[in-house]
């Protein structure tokens, strides 16, 4: 088999991949409904290239109707390439729209010389990105944050926030005026970024905090793909185990009446099932 084959057979696999592990994550958390009007946050990163190019793809063969529109953030970092987005999205097809709001140096003045600058640039995207939502009828928003990128959040929020906390594959924002959604949820980074190599995305690095390399999750980041190497199928236990969660075996006495349990009390873990209302985007094409 030539060297060409061998890509295109290794491109083929991991659409099919990518294509049914988000098939699977829309099924299962119903992110996709009839009429849905998606807003795609396009950073210009592998990630949310590859969300958007699945989104498409399944689009085709979706039992429902829904609008996607490609919507980028330009936080006027000094030297970011604005055109290569806009040529991007023509280029394929896709109706975009480019948000103009100068969050870099509000970042830099406030932020002191050598602290992380995630947290508060990542407030003031979600509020923009929230408001172009809200003004333009989006009822749908879909982020491109992976397996990795919920396990890594996982970890984060107990070593450092004393909380059983991840990313959810789909939330209510909490004005309570937006549905979130993470169609990668099931994806492994590996895989996306093998994909956007495949597909030769013009990648457009984040310079205010894409070379912060002691930020706490590039910390976590390298934790997990030590234990990837070193124990196979680590992670992706861990991942299983954030979604077969047993509430009377925590501490929890949020989740769980601790108080009222007695020798004659019954523990009632039965769960709700739900009706699958997306089943075609799990069967590969």
């Amino acid at each position: 088999m030539s060297t060409l084959d061998k890509t295109k057979t290794r491109y083929n696999k991991l659409q099919k991949r990518l294509r049914r592990e988000m098939g699977q994550a829309i099924a299962d958390y119903n992110m996709v409904e009839e009429g849905d009007r998606i807003m795609v946050c396009l950073s210009g990163g592998k990630d949310s290239y590859t969300m958007l190019d699945i989104l498409l793809n399944l689009r085709k063969s979706a039992p429902v109707n829904f609008e996607l529109l490609a919507v980028n953030l330009d936080q006027k970092q000094p030297g970011f390439p604005e055109h290569i987005l806009p040529e991007y999205l023509q280029s394929i097809g896709v109706p975009y729209h480019v948000i103009e709001q100068d969050t870099y140096s509000v970042v830099t003045r406030v932020v002191p010389e050598g602290k992380t600058t995630c947290g508060l640039c990542s407030r003031m995207r979600r509020g923009a990105l929230y408001a172009y939502a809200e003004d333009n009828g989006f009822n749908k928003i879909a982020l491109g944050h992976h397996r990795d990128d919920i396990i890594e959040t996982f970890f984060l929020n107990m070593f450092y926030g004393g909380q059983l906390k991840a990313m959810p594959a789909k939330l209510k924002s909490d004005n309570g005026k937006h549905i979130v959604i993470r169609p990668l949820s099931y994806s492994r980074e590996k895989d996306i970024a093998e994909f956007a190599q495949l597909k030769n995305y013009p990648i457009i690095p984040c310079n205010l905090c894409g070379s912060q390399d002691n930020l706490q999750r590039v910390q976590m980041k390298n934790m997990l793909n030590q234990w990837d190497r070193e124990f196979p199928g680590r992670v992706e236990t861990i991942f299983n185990g954030l979604k077969n969660i047993k509430p009377s075996q925590l501490l929890d006495r949020q989740l769980f009446d601790f108080e009222t349990l007695t020798q004659s009390t019954e523990v009632d873990e039965v769960r709700e099932s739900h009706p699958v209302v997306f089943p075609a985007l799990s069967a590969s094409k």
